[in-house]
């Protein structure tokens, strides 16, 4: 059986990336390396730096989306509140792609974001995944 350990993504600006996800994701700086002159950063929730981490590498191209991809990254928050609490910051950043949305199960409430590197990511209520997993 294999076990998911992380994800790694290629971004323009590691700096903006890493202020991004440390603001919406709440993420944790774990390890911060520097190989042949680029900066490798590793994030984490709190707690869970040996079970999941998000790598950000530098050198990458921008990220470009077309409008019926769907592909994003996905944050599960603890109440509905929360993700109201992240599209209003979003919105008044300009980068707020999806207001709030309520979905059946199990979708539940969400909302979407634009990182610094042109990444989708959902901030989610109510899906059967995370800490705070609905199981309607």
């Amino acid at each position: 059986m294999a076990c998911f350990t992380h994800i790694a993504l290629h971004v323009q600006d590691v700096d903006k990336c890493v202020d991004f996800y440390q603001q919406y994701a709440e993420l944790i700086l774990v390890r911060e390396r520097n190989i042949h002159g680029k900066q490798i950063i590793w994030l984490a929730e709190p707690s869970k730096e040996s079970c999941f981490i998000f790598v950000i590498l530098p050198g990458g191209p921008g990220h470009q989306q077309a409008d019926n991809d769907f592909s994003h990254l996905g944050f599960a928050l603890s109440d509905k509140k929360r993700v109201d609490d992240i599209a209003k910051k979003a919105a008044q950043a300009g980068i707020l792609l999806w207001p709030p949305k309520q979905e059946p199960f199990p979708v539940g409430y969400y909302c979407g974001v634009l990182d610094p590197d042109g990444n989708r990511v959902e901030f989610s209520y109510g899906q059967p995944l995370g800490d705070n997993a609905s199981h309607d």
